[in-house]
């Protein structure tokens, strides 16, 4: 018998980003456990084949779902930092870009756990690149604070891994909701103010 779910017509351009779509709905709704290429073919109306033609398998559109979860947080992350010109107080801008990724986390945590998991994955080089593109803002964005004096010297992945870590057990702790979400953003500034203060540069010696 013929299936009678309606049979829209998606072309090439348009059938990967509506299953990616379908497909963070039903990360949000259901967990990734849950995801299935033909279950999303019946959601938007297409032939069970025709995911294939852009996902090979289940795994590759986790993949394909991550990496676009990368570049929304990247894009996220651009518009936070060139805000204004970028002429804001360095302060300022490490503490927005830092605002804008924790609210990322916490808006989409389904998705930002699945991107966690993803870029660690071997062979997920696509994610990972993404992952690295993103982050990689707020790498320069240290650099940025070091040749400038506003930092310390040192490595700046290693110094931004400090800062990431922190934010990342804040978000965590609220996605999990052992602290209400309500206080996501006072921890934040807590955070960021306590990492400028301890990553200053050392005071010079009195006397000198």
């Amino acid at each position: 018998m013929p299936d009678p779910s309606p049979q829209r017509p998606y072309h090439h351009g348009n059938l990967r980003p509506a299953l990616l779509d379908a497909a963070e709905r039903g990360l949000r709704e259901r967990g990734a456990g849950q995801l299935s290429l033909r279950d999303l073919a019946r959601e938007i109306g297409v032939s069970h084949a025709a995911p294939r033609r852009h996902f090979a398998d289940r795994q590759a559109l986790l993949d394909a779902l991550a990496e676009a979860g990368f570049v929304r947080l990247g894009a996220v992350l651009r518009t936070t930092l060139t805000e204004g010109g970028g002429e804001r107080p360095f302060p300022s801008r490490v503490r927005d870009a830092v605002v804008a990724f924790a609210h990322f986390a916490t808006e989409n945590p389904a998705l930002y756990e699945l991107m966690n998991s993803g870029k660690h994955r071997p062979g997920a080089d696509e994610v990972a690149r993404a992952a690295g593109a993103a982050f990689g803002q707020v790498t320069d964005l240290i650099r940025e604070g070091q040749a400038h004096g506003a930092l310390q010297e040192g490595d700046p992945e290693e110094v931004g891994i400090i800062l990431y870590a922190t934010v990342q057990g804040i978000t965590t702790m609220v996605n999990s909701r052992m602290i209400d979400a309500e206080r996501l953003d006072g921890l934040v500034d807590t955070a960021v103010a306590q990492f400028l203060r301890g990553a200053r540069p050392p005071s010079e010696p009195s006397g000198r």
